[in-house]
Formats: C-alpha cells, structure tokens, sequence
C-alpha cells in the first residue's frame, strides 16, 4: 500500500516503481529476502489500473477517483486487483476484503474502513460470491464484470 501511495503521489510515473519498491522494502521490510509478492502485487496493480478504477467509480459514483483520498483510492486498487487477479487459493476474496477493510482503518480517515468496506462488498457481491460456498469456483465473472466496466468507462468518455 506504501509503494501504490507513493507512486501515486508523486504523480503515477511507471518509471519509478522499481525504485519505490526497493525504497520502501529496505525501511518497511529490512531483512526481506524475497520480495517477488511485494513486486508483483504492485506492479501489477498498476497495470491493471485501467480495468480497476472504471470499478472504483462505478461502485462510488458519488466519489469521483480524485476526489477519493490517495490512501482509501490505493487501498481500494489493491484489494480490488486481489479481487479480480489474485489467485484465490492464496488470497480468498474475503481476506482480501478484510486486510484492505483493516488498512483503510489504520492508515485512512475515520469513514475510510466503511467506504472500503462498501466498494469491495459491492465488487464481490457482483463477482456472484465467489469461494463463499464453493472452493473450485472460478474467476471467469471476475474477468467479465472487469471487461464490462471497462467498456463502459470507454464509452462514456471519462478514459
């Protein structure tokens, strides 16, 4: 969450995440010797931001993204790439929701856990549940609801 805040803060320049992970791993992490999750989760979070925040807007409409705060906003790409990406086996959908809920509570405003709270509900809710019965479900509808905001971002000309 360090690095997303960072990056985004600093104006969202793809050319310096290597060096804010770096950065943040040897103040945050010191003695990590593997930091392939925390390169992955990052990186790929902003890769996939084009399919992410047409989510965050549709689920908050009432909260444009840069009117979100730079935390609650970073906070809500990562649990929502966890959400759609992630691999469920080793994140379920619901300790994805709860670890964003718990960062927004430490690191947000006082409303911050509600809001994240409400936006991935909402996510999940439209993902049909996915590993809330059902172990070998799949991530296919993930996929599609994310294609489908997308879409719908690019065709109302807000991209």
């Amino acid at each position: 969450m360090q690095c997303l805040y960072e990056w985004d803060f600093k104006g969202k320049s793809d050319g310096e995440v290597d060096e804010i992970i770096k950065k943040n791993v040897q103040e945050f992490g010191p003695g990590m010797d593997d930091t392939g999750f925390v390169e992955s989760l990052v990186k790929n979070t902003i890769e996939n931001r084009d399919k992410i925040d047409p989510l965050i807007e549709k689920c908050a409409p009432e909260w444009p993204l840069d009117q979100v705060t730079i935390v609650d906003r970073n906070i809500l790409r990562l649990g929502i790439y966890e959400l759609l990406f992630g691999n469920y086996e080793e994140v379920p959908p619901k300790v994805a929701i709860n670890e964003a809920i718990e960062l927004a509570k430490s690191f947000g405003g006082g409303a911050s856990g509600r809001f994240v709270n409400g936006v991935l509900g909402t996510i999940y809710r439209e993902l049909g549940e996915p590993m809330k019965d059902d172990m070998t479900k799949k991530k296919d509808k993930a996929e599609r609801v994310a294609k489908d905001a997308s879409k719908k971002e690019k065709v109302s000309g807000k991209n």
